[in-house]
């Protein structure tokens, strides 16, 4: 039996990260909770909005993708090995997204650029 989603359903869902996701936060494990990624675990962060991000799209493979895009001179607030970057819902207190990062060792007080990523909802199958 074949299986479908409507791109509407995953749309909704990409869309409320887009509308709803104001920080991205860059840590050194991998947080499980909001508190966890602004405090606990975090490096650095930057503040963004829906601007900050280009989509629903098209996914790569299937389904649909929003891509979050590149923050430059992001400053680093402690130091650590970054891991894992997260995606929170700051007036909400909530954790979105999180999402590993290639491992590198930043300083306190430098900057980081991160790059442009997707969240991508494939089609079932």
């Amino acid at each position: 039996m074949a299986k479908s989603t409507a791109d509407i359903v995953f749309d909704q869902a990409l869309n409320y990260v887009k509308n709803n996701g104001t920080r991205i936060t860059v840590c050194d494990t991998e947080p499980t909770t909001y508190t966890e990624a602004i405090t606990t675990f975090k490096l650095a962060d930057v503040d963004i909005t829906s601007g900050d991000y280009t989509g629903p799209a098209a996914g790569d493979v299937s389904g649909r993708k929003v891509t979050v895009n590149a923050q430059a001179g992001v400053t680093v607030d402690s130091t650590g090995t970054a891991t894992h970057v997260a995606i929170v819902d700051v007036p909400n207190t909530t954790l979105l997204i999180v999402t590993t990062c290639t491992s590198q060792a930043i300083v306190a007080t430098s900057t980081i650029d991160i790059p442009a990523w997707d969240i991508e909802i494939e089609d079932p199958t």
